[in-house]
């Protein structure tokens, strides 16, 4: 799944317990009628990856849903949410790769002097 839209903040790298489990948080402002703000959090060596990016940029986050379960000291099962982002794409700089090459201007065709409308070729359309 994908996300896409312009930063809105990007947090400091927080590191918990004793093994230093890290998580960065972005979150992401959607282009929509109804723009939501996205948070989503890069964990471990992901973090990294939000070190390129700046507020205010046009981005494209791929991630994934996560699900947990947990149950308090009273017994009671409460069930948490989060998502999870694994690669992060600056949008200008994707859309300006996979253009197509410019068209030379119609000038640059020589035109065809010779063509005999009579002329029968042998494609069947």
């Amino acid at each position: 799944m994908e996300v896409q839209g312009k930063i809105k903040m990007i947090g400091e790298t927080q590191t918990f317990g004793n093994n230093g489990f890290r998580k960065r948080e972005v979150v992401v402002t959607t282009e929509e009628q109804y723009p939501q703000h996205i948070m989503v959090e890069f964990v471990q060596d992901k973090t990294d990856l939000l070190n390129n990016f700046n507020v205010g940029q046009n981005v494209k986050i791929s991630i994934n849903l996560r699900g947990r379960e947990w149950v308090n000291p009273q017994g009671e099962t409460k069930y948490f949410n989060s998502i999870q982002g694994w690669r992060i794409e600056n949008v200008e700089q994707a859309n300006q790769a996979s253009d197509m090459p410019p068209v030379p201007p119609a000038e640059a065709f020589e035109s065809a002097n010779d063509l005999n409308e009579e002329d029968h070729d042998d494609l069947p359309f």
